[in-house]
């Protein structure tokens, strides 16, 4: 299943780079590619909206549910496989599901463009964008060029997937925030976004596309249930903002783990249409209540925190 296609370089590169990287490097590698996954993005993202500055953590946080909704939509047009696949001289140092066979397709997912390649740049690049900040600027150049690299490091990735995810997350972090000031009446931009969106539905076959559609359907809705409803306040004190984010990284990954108990392990993995839309529903109910409702909880700790005060 999927296309093969490649530059005969994008092989002899990766088979040197890997010839060359060792067991320690290979360990480097996959450190540095943790940098796009979604615990990382949580915990960065988290951070940013629920202590730092709330409208800092919207700017970012759209911006990178807007990069992994449009990844799947193009990786699932040209469902390229992974180098490994179709190359012996290539090794697969660090799957993307590391609990399934490296060989299955639906569990590894697609090659094109690198959904880590993406992520990183919609995370780390829109951090200088918003802040206009040398370091943060730096920061949203170099991380970016070294999880990409490290992507194809590991194996799991041509460069042309690097080249192009990079590419995909810099349209989206000028694009989003361009659109969203030509764009006066939000839901109307939201809607835009939501129909860019849709036409995945009808053609994808991968899980992270739905995954990422709850999770951009249940933002939108959260910050405007937030900002209509909790209004909570954000802090700089270190403990309050340690509290919020270790409690909201256990909310997000422990209603992840609860909304899966109703549903057998065969349905969830079954790629079926129902299955999809379920995952959907789970990942929009999970966004939703972490950014939306968890908040709630901000004011009773600061009263509590007053009271020992």
């Amino acid at each position: 299943m999927g296309n093969t296609f490649y530059f005969e370089w994008e092989v002899r590169l990766m088979e040197w780079i890997q010839s060359w990287l060792g067991s320690v490097g290979a360990v480097i590698a996959s450190a540095i590619s943790e940098m796009g996954e979604q615990l990382v993005c949580v915990a960065v993202l988290g951070f940013l909206y629920w202590c730092w500055e709330k409208e800092y953590g919207k700017y970012v946080g759209l911006n990178v549910l807007v990069g992994i909704t449009l990844n799947p939509l193009i990786k699932n047009i040209f469902i390229r496989r992974r180098p490994y696949f179709d190359n012996a001289g290539i090794k697969c140092l660090w799957p993307v599901d590391r609990s399934a066979d490296i060989y299955d397709i639906s569990a590894q997912g697609y090659s094109f463009p690198s959904g880590h390649s993406t992520n990183a740049v919609t995370l780390y690049t829109s951090l200088g964008r918003y802040k206009k900040n040398k370091i943060l600027t730096i920061i949203g150049i170099v991380v970016p060029l070294l999880v990409g690299l490290s992507r194809i490091c590991v194996g799991v990735h041509y460069p042309t997937d690097v080249l192009c995810g990079w590419a995909l997350g810099l349209i989206v972090v000028f694009l989003v925030p361009a659109l969203q000031r030509a764009i006066k009446n939000r839901w109307v931009f939201y809607g835009l976004l939501v129909l860019i969106a849709l036409p995945g539905w009808f053609y994808c076959n991968s899980a992270d596309y739905y995954t990422a559609f709850g999770m951009l359907v249940g933002f939108i809705l959260a910050v405007e249930f937030e900002g209509r409803f909790v209004k909570f306040e954000n802090t700089r004190n270190v403990l309050r903002c340690i509290l919020r984010v270790v409690l909201g990284i256990g909310v997000y990954f422990g209603l992840s783990t609860l909304s899966k108990l109703p549903f057998s392990k065969e349905f969830l993995n079954s790629a079926t249409m129902a299955s999809y839309a379920v995952r959907a529903a789970r990942y929009f109910v999970i966004v939703f209540v972490t950014l939306g409702i968890y908040p709630m909880l901000f004011k009773l700790g600061d009263r509590i925190f007053k009271r020992k005060a």
